[in-house]
């Protein structure tokens, strides 16, 4: 198969105008594509396809599909770049019309950005049907042509990362439990000789004096583990390290105060932020990106039982802090809790975590956007750009005192591990806890809560869990990488 872009006519006769490789395989066929285009009625418009068959031998079956406008760059309102955007769906779109065709091979025209063609081919032919017997049949996305083959391998490379943090975000919890989520990174990583894995145990655990992360542990019969991974790809072993930090609650019921039942199978995904930061430095070693990385995520599961927290226990973090946890399902924050206190020990450069925290975030923002929380504005600026490449975009929140207050006014410890007006501005109380365990200067909190899934809202991906914003992250610690080399 192949599939061809072609750009929603500027000219009023309503002439397709087609991209590079469409218009060199108009020629090989005489023309003919035009003119059936041209047969097929009105121009073909953003996302939209039309399928013809029989036109060569080399490609029995030729998808065009609409690019929308030439020359679409950065949208102001969007924030994001609209012409990077519409070539991922419209390759997707294409891809997917390939793969149900049955036809096992795809060329795919690089629609003058071959990365972001390649992002949407591999991004949009995905699907998690590991335990299924009968399965869609597998398609392999091709570049048509061999100009752009470098930028290609990248997209192929960032979107494998994001395909791979949505592999374990959507793998059931007895299938993910925390042992075999570390396994299935060690196993990740294994082929690079720059990167160290470690798989902590209980007994680490407890011997660091991680107070906060053993409480939500305790509750479930599965053990938790902390697994520290060290990408060290600066030429200078000793430059302060990127550090990810990364929430891995592999299933979160609740604990005592229990979720309703109606979607909590969706929690197998509460351990989205580590599952992206760990993605994010697979890819970033995949691309042998010349910087530090450290990647550390607790991993666990919260379960209601005889040993679970219960609501108004007082619970004590790495840092020596006292946490009240009013709401056994605000746990998520009791991991990261000790897990940025032990981010400290590695002079960061910078530290970011992601988590998918709050409810709260999803009402906020919706699926558009990761909501990030953060003491840097150097920081953000970084994350921002970065998200302007990929599409998955970011948004700043705020981080103001009076948040803080609300959870250091608390009866019976030093912070409670929810706001005292409960649900109003739940997102921005969670960062203001999360705050009193960062003394680094530049760190940035990443609630991806609202990200988690996919309906249809992002058309480059199938519906189910998303795995966002790994190219983000990706792609801001190759800016990072940039700087220091600048």
């Amino acid at each position: 198969g192949l599939v061809l872009g072609v750009y929603s006519g500027e000219k009023d006769d309503g002439a397709a105008q087609f991209t590079s490789a469409g218009d060199a395989f108009d020629r090989l066929v005489s023309g003919k594509l035009r003119a059936l285009l041209s047969l097929c009625g009105p121009p073909l418009k953003k996302g939209k396809t039309r399928v013809f068959h029989g036109l060569h031998q080399d490609f029995p079956s030729v998808v065009v599909v609409g690019l929308g406008k030439k020359n679409a760059g950065i949208n102001e309102q969007e924030n994001w770049n609209e012409g990077k955007e519409n070539i991922r769906t419209a390759v997707a779109v294409g891809c997917r019309q390939i793969q149900d065709l049955e036809i096992p091979c795809v060329e795919v025209d690089p629609c003058g950005d071959a990365q972001a063609a390649a992002e949407g081919a591999v991004l949009g032919l995905h699907e998690y049907n590991e335990l299924k017997q009968k399965k869609k049949p597998v398609v392999t996305p091709q570049l048509h042509g061999s100009a752009e083959s470098q930028a290609w391998q990248k997209g192929v490379t960032y979107a494998e990362g994001q395909n791979l943090a949505r592999y374990l975000m959507e793998a059931p919890a007895n299938y993910i439990t925390p042992i075999k989520f570390a396994e299935h990174i060690e196993q990740k990583l294994r082929t690079f000789s720059n990167v160290k894995v470690l798989i902590r145990p209980e007994s680490w655990i407890t011997a660091q004096e991680m107070g906060a992360f053993l409480s939500v542990a305790k509750g479930s019969a599965e053990p938790p583990i902390f697994l520290e991974i060290h990408y060290l790809g600066s030429a200078n072993t000793d430059d302060s390290p990127l550090v990810f930090v990364g929430k891995g609650v592999t299933f979160d019921s609740g604990g005592i105060s229990l979720k309703p039942s109606s979607g909590m199978d969706a929690m197998r995904a509460d351990m989205g932020g580590a599952a992206t930061v760990c993605s994010a430095i697979v890819t970033a070693a995949a691309l042998n990106l010349p910087l530090n990385i450290i990647g550390l995520a607790p991993l666990c599961e919260n379960m209601p039982s005889g040993k679970a927290n219960k609501p108004g226990d007082v619970v004590r973090a790495k840092n020596g802090k006292t946490i009240q946890v009013d709401n056994t399902d605000a746990e998520g924050r009791l991991l990261l809790a000790d897990a940025l206190c032990y981010a400290h020990n590695f002079n960061a450069r910078a530290i970011v975590n992601a988590a998918t925290l709050t409810g709260a975030m999803d009402v906020a923002l919706g699926s558009a956007a990761t909501g990030v929380f953060t003491n840097s504005s150097w920081l953000w600026t970084h994350l921002y750009e970065a998200s302007i490449l990929t599409g998955d975009r970011v948004w700043r929140m705020p981080l103001f005192e009076h948040y803080t207050k609300q959870v250091t006014d608390c009866p019976l410890a030093d912070v409670s591990n929810i706001g005292k007006y409960s649900r109003a501005g739940g997102a921005c109380t969670a960062a203001a806890f999360l705050k009193e365990f960062v003394t680094a200067s530049h760190w940035a909190h990443l609630d991806i809560a609202g990200v988690m899934s996919n309906k249809d809202e992002v058309p480059y991906l199938r519906k189910g869990m998303a795995g966002r914003p790994t190219r983000t992250l990706v792609e801001f610690a190759a800016r990072l990488s940039q700087d220091s080399h600048n």
